[in-house]
């Protein structure tokens, strides 16, 4: 066998324009909105099933601990989205930000250069392919 067909990854990079950074906030700040809104709703969820459980400790521990749990993955999220928002509002217009990987199909020879093969990335600004780098 002299070749093999493969499928490696390709990093997609994007340029940061205003239009990018804009975009990026504004997700950010209505997934920063959107779990404060949940953690508001299971804060009220949870004093209702509290007010049904009555006097039973165990009925009580238990939705606590169900509603703590659902809380605090929104607490989560929300922190790592400001996080997030405050670092893309420091980024410079221009920079080069990870956009996330594809797969490509190469034909890999023997004898074939495996960095060239590997290291390959595509930029984009505004949507449009601006450069092919290997």
């Amino acid at each position: 066998m002299d070749s093999i067909s493969i499928k490696v990854p390709v990093n997609v990079k994007a340029k940061l324009t205003e239009k990018l950074k804009a975009s990026i906030l504004e997700d950010l700040t209505q997934g920063i909105e959107r779990a404060e809104l949940e953690i508001k709703q299971i804060n009220i969820q949870e004093k209702r099933a509290m007010d049904e459980a009555g006097e039973d400790q165990q009925k009580l521990m238990a939705i606590h601990q169900y509603f703590g749990t659902e809380r605090q993955k929104r607490q989560e999220y929300r922190n790592e989205a400001l996080d997030r928002k405050e670092t893309t509002e420091k980024l410079a217009i221009g920079a080069e930000i990870v956009q996330g990987t594809l797969e490509r199909q190469v034909e890999l020879k023997v004898g074939d250069d495996m960095r060239e093969v590997m290291n390959v990335e595509v930029l984009v600004e505004d949507d449009k392919v601006v450069a092919i780098r290997g």
